[in-house]
């Protein structure tokens, strides 16, 4: 069923596409509808090849969550895009931040549950529960780290990008607009999970606090930032 409703929102992707006769995310409703089809497209694709359905739950559930907000408080009726972003660099930047996002949405819902498994292997219960049926906390927080590696590569190359795409529209590769300050500040904390896990002396489990804290700074970072922040990122369509 995961698979048929990520089947159907492709579709909804490729409509709306067609509907603008453009790729279908220059504004916030259009984005976390894409990121939402990333993140499902991942788990499809992962639960397939790793035999993770334990993990639908925990990835289903942020994904109807970012689609009824999208379309109850995001929702955008189709338009041309702003001149600003009538570039090849809508598709190569916004596309990476969007498999990122998607990544970063299952690293986080692994790396909760590898938090809770852990917290359960060192006080076992009496009776075994849904938590039991799960891999090992050693072996969730692995893959949660996997996950959160291949998004801030392709984080750190959207950050990259959108300086080159800043230098072509606005003359400069950096402005301090609060976008760009806050997509600095999500590749910060990512690097900072990515330094302590491999820092002798740092258990796994505080190094995945970082993790999730970074998941807070992209929620920040699309949810606050978009809406009231006034920049040259502007571009939400509310």
């Amino acid at each position: 069923m995961t698979c048929l409703a990520t089947l159907v929102l492709i579709g909804s992707v490729v409509l709306r596409g067609l509907a603008v006769s453009r790729p279908p995310w220059g504004n916030m409703f259009e984005f976390a509808t894409a990121g939402a089809t990333a993140a499902a497209v991942a788990y499809c694709l992962l639960a397939r090849r790793n035999r993770w359905e334990w993990l639908g739950l925990f990835v289903v559930g942020p994904v109807l969550l970012t689609l009824g907000t999208a379309l109850l408080a995001f929702y955008t009726e189709a338009a041309e895009l702003m001149p600003a972003l009538k570039s090849v660099w809508l598709v190569i930047h916004v596309t990476v931040a969007i498999i990122a996002v998607g990544l970063f949405v299952i690293g986080f819902s692994v790396g909760a549950l590898y938090l809770v498994k852990a917290r359960r292997e060192a006080t076992p219960p009496a009776r075994a529960t849904f938590l039991e049926t799960l891999p090992s906390a050693a072996g969730l927080e692995r893959t949660a780290y996997g996950l959160n590696m291949v998004g801030f590569i392709l984080w750190t190359f959207t950050l990259v990008a959108g300086a080159i795409w800043a230098q072509k529209a606005w003359g400069s590769y950096w402005t301090w607009d609060p976008k760009e300050v806050w997509t600095f500040v999500v590749w910060v904390v990512y690097a900072a999970y990515m330094h302590a896990r491999a820092t002798a002396g740092w258990e796994p489990r505080k190094a995945m606090w970082i993790a999730l804290a970074g998941f807070v700074t992209i929620i920040i970072n699309f949810a606050v930032v978009n809406v009231f922040f006034v920049g040259q990122h502007s571009y939400s369509g509310l």
